[in-house]
Formats: structure tokens, C-alpha cells, sequence
């Protein structure tokens, strides 16, 4: 039975091989591509990169000068005579000196260069991935951590652009140092070369296989790197909630666990990565002692036997100068064994960066999309059907007519899908079956931006960025006056705070606001809301974070606002809702009941009327 080609016989074994093969040379395209891909960012400068390959060349070429001319320098010795040629020495030692410096001269610009290419550099890549990040649909953020996507920012791309401004120059470099070490040594002797032969092809097949053992582990450091962010992100945010429920030691516990297996990640990828330099640099020892060995030997042998001078034609100065070329030949191969775990590094980082890069931006909008002007806020749901995931809706068939400068609140258990309603109106997602319309016009054929400047929303999250608290007021209106800004804040009862403050409205938040209390956030977020000047209007929770006097005099601010636009209310305080033209009432994803307050209350083992009833009893 084996032999029909069971996983355990001949055939399945041949399969296994072959899938092996197909592996090791997929892996091996996706790393040229990679770094092909690497590459492209430092031909954005190509005057730069060009000077620098000039640089690069030219410092080399004059290094490799050096052992040439101090072989000529000790072939001004006469041999037999010991007499030396003083003015030829010098002569050969002063150029030589010459080289050097020159060389040295040229490396310390390159180095120079090279940091500035590097610092444009990552400024491309991170405004290219922030860049990127903003196109991204928001099912994205939804699905990754925050701390991991910022690994990307920082840490991925730190690695990346070391690679680029110092291991691919590295390599370059070591390539010219090979070839031209090469082909002195083949100027002074080929017989010597054939050492070579030996230890070369040895170097070349451990750093091979080194190479496909570690490169997994450093695509393994970058993910545990990235989870630990992740997890450090969301349990700094969660702090409050940690303490309040003492639950410190579990929280360091698991931080420990994945410390931990980032650590072991970290340890495997060096541990192997640092093997290859010594062994390979064992290797090229070992072929500069063979070197000195035979070079010793032919040099004699041309001094005890003249009939092999001209064949082997080899000279103390040239046995000197092929010591030193095989060093700068051996030497490079050592230095490229080195880097190679900083180059499996910069690939696993960069593949990590690309796949973002390479993450489908918001579908675009559709040829010739509508753009909403002058909104009247009339929205209409039609037999709507969505889920997040395939196969597990949320929303099943949601049917609503909100007519224009109408309020609707939507209110309904845990889960029965009220946010997501905000998320297809917004367009951050696109329904499955049916459709939304605003105005009689499909979302879909809409331009997203327009679709989105037609509302302003009050979330329960509030979101506030560092900058003065006329600055955050103002984010939903450009060139909003001060007098304007002073009316919002009014309206939404956080004037005589802000006056409060030493600097007023130009006190600055810090991160998120968090040096302001989470009900002021609140408040100044709908001060925004109460500035921007859109048609439609979107309530999540908004007066969640407030206490009982503000809400009461929020909702009259509210009641104001929300006049001539169209406005769609998530609460789970039902008081706040009362004066809803329509309130919808969801479960399991479909709208079970509908109708003003009264009217629902007035069902008798009606949904809407047992939950009211249940806050106030």
C-alpha cells in the first residue's frame, strides 16, 4: 500500500522533498523581492546614492592600492645583497600613506553621507506606512493591536533603514573589496589562488544553510516583539481598571509570559545569527595561514630551483602583497557572514512593513460617485443585512425612514448591533444585502468624504490630541473664531471651566486630555460636535461620562443642537431619549419594536416599556 503513494511511502516522501524544494526556492524569491524592494527607497535620492557609490568606489580602489605598493617597498631590497633602495622605499611609503589618507578621507565622508541619507530615509518610510495607515478601512484597527502597529513605525522600520544606510552599502563595498582583491592576487600568483578553491566554497555552503536555519527566527522576534507592544499598549491604557480590581500581580504575570517568549525569540535569532561570523572568520584563518604556508614555499622554491622563476615568478614583496590582498579577500566574506543576521533581520521587518504597506486601502469610490451637497438629512434603510465576519450577521433586515431634522434613538441589549448601525452610516463598513441612502442616494454611489461630512458625532470614547483646547474645540471647523469657539463651549456648559483654567482656552492637553477629568472630555468633545456645521448628527452615549445636574443641562444644549438636523441617538439611559421622534428598539439584529416614547410604553409586555421600567424602579 505504501508504494500507491501513502503519506509514509516512497511517493508521499518524494511529494514531502519536493514540497521542501518548492519552499526553499519560494522563500528565496520573497527574499530578493524584499530586498529589491528595500532598495527602492534609497533610489527616492539618486544624487545621493550616486555620490556615495563614488565615494564607496574610490576609497575602496585606493585601499586596495595599499598592498601593491608595499610590496614594491620591500622589493627595493636586493636579494643576496641586503642593499636597499632607500629613495624607492620612500617613495612607495609616502604613496602609500597618501592612499590611505585619501581613502580614509573618503570613508569618513561616505559616513557622514550615509547618516543623512539615512535620516531621509526613515522619514520617507514612516510617512509613507502613517500615510497608509489613513487609508485603511476601519475593520483594520479593529483586528490589530495598536501596540503592534506602531512596532511597525518604530521598531520595524528602525531595523529596516539600518540595513539600508549601512549592510546593502556594506555589501557593495565587500564586493568591490573581493573582485579587485582578486584580481591582484591573480596578478602575482594564480598558483596561490587555488587555495581559495577550498575554503571558499566551505564558507559559502555553512552561511547558506545558517542562513535558511535563522531567517525564520528572526521573523519570529519581529512577531513576539510586536505582541509584546501590543500587550504593554492595551494594559498601560487599562491602568485605573487593573487597580481598582488588584489585579497587578496577574497583569505582570502575563507581561512576564510574553517578556519572556519575546526574550527566548530574541535569544535564538542572535545566538544563531552570531555563530556565522566566528565560524566563517575561522574558516578565512585558516586560508591566510595556508596562504602564508605555500607562499612561503614558492617564494623558496623560485630562490632554490631558477629553472621555475618564470613560471612561478614570485617575489618576497609579492608573497607580502598577496598575504595582505588575501586578507581583503577573506576579510569582506567574514564581514558579509556578520551581517547576515542583521540582513535576516531588516528582511523579517521589512516583510512585516510591506504587508501593511500591502493591507487593501478603503475600496475606492465607485467611477463618478455623487458628492452630497446640500443635505437635507432624509436616510433611509432598506432591507439592510450586515455582518463583520462571513457567515455570522449582525444585522439581518433593518428597515428605517428617518426623515429629515428627525431624531431617532436606537436603544436595544449588548450586542444587538446599535453601533453597528453608526459604523454603515459613516461608511466605515458596507452593508451586505440592501442598502442605506441619504437624500435617495445609495451610500455606495457616494463619495465617502461627503458622506462623512455630513454628520458630526459625539462618541462615548472621547478623542482628544495634544494641543490647546481652542485647538481640539475647533477640529471639526477650519478657521473657526474665537467667538465661535467660546459660543460652543457655552452652549455645551464648559465655559465658566475653561475660564477657569490659568490659560483658558489655550491650555493644552496632554495626551488625550488626560490632565482634564473624562466627564470635561466629554463635554469638550461636544462642544465640537456643537461648532461643526453638517445637516446630520450622530449621539453614541454622549452624555455617558457626565454627572446628573450636567446631563440635565447638556440635554437642553442637546435639544438645540439637534434642531433642522437629522439625528441618530444610541443611549442606554432611556431618560435622555424621550423626545425622540422615533425610537427603535433592536435585538438579534432586527428592529422589534418602533414608535415614539409614549407609544411604546403603552404596549403591554413591550421590550422598550420593561427595560424603561427597570431603570426606574
Amino acid at each position: 500500500m505504501n508504494n500507491m503513494g501513502m503519506g509514509g511511502g516512497p511517493m508521499g516522501r518524494s511529494r514531502s522533498l519536493n514540497s521542501t524544494v518548492v519552499d526553499q526556492k519560494q522563500t528565496s524569491k520573497d527574499k530578493i523581492r524584499i530586498i529589491r524592494r528595500m532598495g527602492k527607497y534609497l533610489f527616492h535620492y539618486p544624487k545621493t546614492v550616486i555620490l556615495a557609490l563614488l565615494l564607496m568606489l574610490t576609497s575602496n580602489l585606493l585601499a586596495l592600492a595599499g598592498p601593491m605598493l608595499s610590496g614594491e617597498a620591500i622589493d627595493a631590497i636586493e636579494p643576496g645583497i641586503g642593499a636597499v633602495n632607500f629613495p624607492r622605499v620612500w617613495f612607495f611609503v609616502i604613496l602609500l600613506l597618501i592612499f590611505y589618507a585619501v581613502s580614509a578621507a573618503l570613508s569618513y565622508l561616505l559616513s557622514v553621507l550615509m547618516i543623512h541619507l539615512s535620516q531621509k530615509i526613515i522619514y520617507t518610510m514612516r510617512r509613507e506606512v502613517f500615510e497608509h495607515l489613513t487609508t485603511l478601512p476601519v475593520g483594520y484597527f479593529d483586528t490589530h493591536q495598536t501596540g503592534d502597529i506602531i512596532s511597525h513605525i518604530s521598531y520595524d522600520i528602525d531595523t529596516v533603514n539600518t540595513s539600508l544606510s549601512h549592510d546593502i552599502l556594506q555589501v557593495l563595498a565587500s564586493i568591490v573589496t573581493v573582485v579587485g582583491a582578486l584580481v591582484m592576487m591573480l596578478s602575482i600568483s594564480p598558483p596561490l589562488v587555488l587555495v581559495f578553491c577550498i575554503t571558499i566554497p566551505i564558507s559559502i555552503i555553512f552561511t547558506r544553510y545558517k542562513t535558511r536555519r535563522i531567517r525564520p527566527l528572526f521573523k519570529a522576534r519581529s512577531r513576539k516583539l510586536g505582541e509584546l507592544n501590543g500587550f504593554a499598549e492595551e494594559m498601560l491604557s487599562g491602568q485605573k481598571t487593573i487597580r481598582a480590581y488588584a489585579r497587578e500581580d496577574v497583569i505582570i504575570g502575563r507581561f512576564d509570559e510574553r517578556n519572556g517568549d519575546a526574550v527566548e525569540a530574541f535569544y535564538r535569532a542572535d545566538y544563531h545569527g552570531a555563530v556565522i561570523g566566528p565560524s566563517v572568520n575561522f574558516i578565512n584563518n585558516l586560508s591566510i595561514a595556508l596562504v602564508t604556508m605555500c607562499g612561503g614555499a614558492l617564494y623558496m622554491l623560485t630562490r632554490t630551483t631558477p629553472d621555475l622563476a618564470p613560471i612561478l615568478a614570485l617575489s618576497l614583496g609579492g608573497v607580502s602583497a598577496f598575504v595582505q590582498y588575501s586578507r581583503k579577500f577573506s576579510g569582506p566574506i567574514n564581514e558579509l557572514a556578520n551581517i547576515v543576521s542583521e540582513l535576516q533581520s531588516a528582511t523579517a521587518a521589512a516583510e512585516r512593513v510591506f504587508r501593511l504597506l500591502d493591507e487593501e486601502p478603503e475600496t475606492p469610490d465607485v467611477e463618478d460617485a455623487t458628492v452630497l451637497e446640500g443635505v437635507t438629512g432624509e436616510v433611509d434603510f432598506s432591507h439592510v443585512k450586515f455582518g463583520y465576519v462571513e457567515g455570522k450577521t449582525i444585522l439581518h433586515d433593518l428597515t428605517v425612514n428617518a426623515k429629515p431634522g428627525t431624531t431617532v434613538a436606537i436603544v436595544g441589549p449588548t450586542g444587538a448591533g446599535k453601533t453597528t448601525v453608526i459604523n454603515l452610516l459613516m461608511r466605515f463598513y458596507d452593508v451586505n444585502g440592501g442598502h442605506i441612502s441619504i437624500d435617495h442616494t445609495d451610500l455606495r454611489e457616494a463619495a465617502r468624504k461627503s458622506v462623512r461630512g455630513a454628520f458630526t458625532m459625539v462618541l462615548q470614547d472621547t478623542w482628544l490630541f495634544c494641543g490647546t483646547i481652542a485647538e481640539n474645540i475647533s477640529y471639526g471647523k477650519e478657521n473657526a473664531t474665537r467667538e465661535e469657539i467660546v459660543a460652543a463651549a457655552k452652549a455645551a456648559h464648559i465655559h465658566e471651566y475653561i475660564e477657569g483654567l490659568k490659560n483658558g482656552y489655550d491650555t493644552v492637553l496632554t495626551d488625550d486630555g488626560v490632565n482634564i477629568s473624562k466627564g470635561q472630555r466629554q463635554l469638550i468633545t461636544i462642544a465640537r460636535a456643537m461648532l461643526a456645521d453638517a445637516p446630520m448628527l450622530i449621539l453614541d452615549e454622549a452624555t455617558s461620562n457626565v454627572d446628573s445636574r450636567t446631563e440635565q443641562q447638556i440635554q437642553a444644549a442637546m435639544q438645540h443642537l439637534m434642531k433642522g438636523r437629522t439625528s441618530f441617538v444610541i443611549a442606554h439611559r432611556l431618560s435622555t431619549i424621550q423626545n425622540a421622534d422615533v425610537i427603535l428598539v433592536i435585538k438579534d439584529g432586527n428592529v422589534i419594536e418602533s414608535g415614539d416614547h409614549e407609544t411604546l410604553m403603552k404596549k403591554t409586555g413591550g421590550f422598550y416599556a420593561s427595560l424603561y421600567n427597570s431603570q426606574f424602579t
